[in-house]
């Protein structure tokens, strides 16, 4: 479940990703989201901008609907597993 206290180790572990050079894929899975709102959404969109995030799995309703009604939902390139990325 995402929650507002769970922004803090997002931003932490993207932050820690996206600075290290020797990761090439920044892997989010976000099976577990059970609530989204413009906050997550900030993060997400942070994350995006580094070039190397991919969203794992199944994206839940809560965040594809939020997706739908921002009109991002294209953006974020899927992928089907985790292998060779370091999950966040």
């Amino acid at each position: 479940m995402f929650e507002y206290e769970s922004l803090g180790p997002l931003r932490e572990a993207g932050a820690a990703a996206a600075a290290d050079p020797m990761v090439r894929q920044i892997a989010l899975d976000l099976t577990g989201v059970t609530l989204a709102d413009s906050s997550m959404l900030s993060e997400l969109l942070l994350l995006l901008r580094t070039g190397r995030l991919v969203l794992v799995g199944h994206v839940p309703h809560a965040l594809e609907r939020l997706f739908d009604l921002t009109g991002v939902r294209d953006l974020f390139p899927l992928v089907d597993g985790s292998a060779g990325a370091r999950v966040v």
